[in-house]
């Protein structure tokens, strides 16, 4: 196989992302290897990420896009989460009108 290179190199203290492609070619250089701790330090990522995206891998599928979890996109938001937090964010604002209300009568 061809050897693979993270896209950005790497900066102490910052997050990378790697691509959906990235990881699929680096898991399919794990399963290929016998040693993981040199790949790992070849691709530039820490060794328990290989098998992390492995595992994720194997749980989505090879044909899917692997993302990392975290808050889903807007559009994956419920309907009913959205309303929630409409209603929280009305609710705040009707507070604060009261109290100014409150406060310019008392004048």
């Amino acid at each position: 196989m061809d050897t693979i290179k993270p896209p950005t190199p790497k900066v102490p203290g910052k997050r990378h992302s790697f691509s959906s492609d990235f990881k699929k070619e680096a898991v399919a250089r794990l399963k290929s290897t016998t040693n993981v701790t040199a790949l790992a330090e070849e691709l530039g990522v820490r060794r328990n990420l290989l098998y992390k995206w492995q595992k994720q891998l194997e749980a989505v599928g090879p044909d899917a896009k692997m993302r990392s979890p975290g808050r889903p996109p807007a559009s994956e938001d419920s309907e009913l989460d959205r309303l929630r937090k409409a209603n929280e964010r009305l609710e705040l604002e009707n507070a604060i009108l009261k109290k100014a209300q409150a406060y310019f009568k008392a004048r």
